[in-house]
């Protein structure tokens, strides 16, 4: 994933009612519940169906860190679809989402403007209108780059712009060298 797309996935996460399960041997019952089996969860983690019916057993209770990773990461992605569905509807519609970021911004103007690009903390409340078009594009598996341009263009509009009261002539803003970034709903 990416910085971006991991900051609100995090996001998401936090709205949930019931923490996910922890050790290996109730995460792999979940997937297999999930997927239907122990085969797909095999392909899914890139391990034997084996090894995956012995963690079923709680025969193996410690896996390898990769391993690890992939397993919690797996469990999480798809840990209460309805809350998380919920969540981001409600952002998307009437809460908006809010960033907490450390980047470098800056932008493009007419000649004469103080345009020099520089190191910002911002924690910033930005409209539903872009927490859909974040969760939008993040669910149809827009890059990296992608989701920084909606962000800049979401700084631009709030933050600079103050919602059209100030910095009409704003071209472009950049949003880069990214520090810090956290999102909450």
């Amino acid at each position: 994933m990416s910085l971006i797309g991991d900051g609100l996935e995090k996001a998401v996460q936090k709205a949930f009612t019931r923490p996910a399960p922890k050790n290996a041997g109730p995460q792999m019952r979940y997937l297999v519940r999930q997927l239907g089996g122990t085969k797909p969860v095999a392909r899914l983690l890139r391990i034997s169906q084996r090894t995956v019916e012995r963690y079923v057993k709680d025969q193996i209770k410690k896996p390898r860190p990769g391993l690890a990773a992939r397993l919690d990461r797996e469990v999480k992605k798809r840990w209460q679809p309805q809350i998380r569905a919920k969540a981001k509807a409600k952002a998307a519609s009437t809460d908006g989402i809010v960033i907490d970021t450390r980047a470098r911004l800056g932008y493009t103007a007419p000649i004469g403007s103080t345009d020099q690009d520089r190191i910002r903390h911002l924690t910033i409340a930005l409209p539903p209108v872009y927490a859909a078009r974040l969760f939008d594009a993040q669910e149809q598996g827009a890059g990296d780059a992608r989701l920084q341009d909606i962000t800049a263009e979401a700084l631009k509009e709030v933050y600079f712009q103050d919602g059209g009261r100030r910095a009409g002539s704003l071209e472009e803003v950049r949003f880069t060298d990214i520090e810090h970034l956290e999102f909450d709903l």
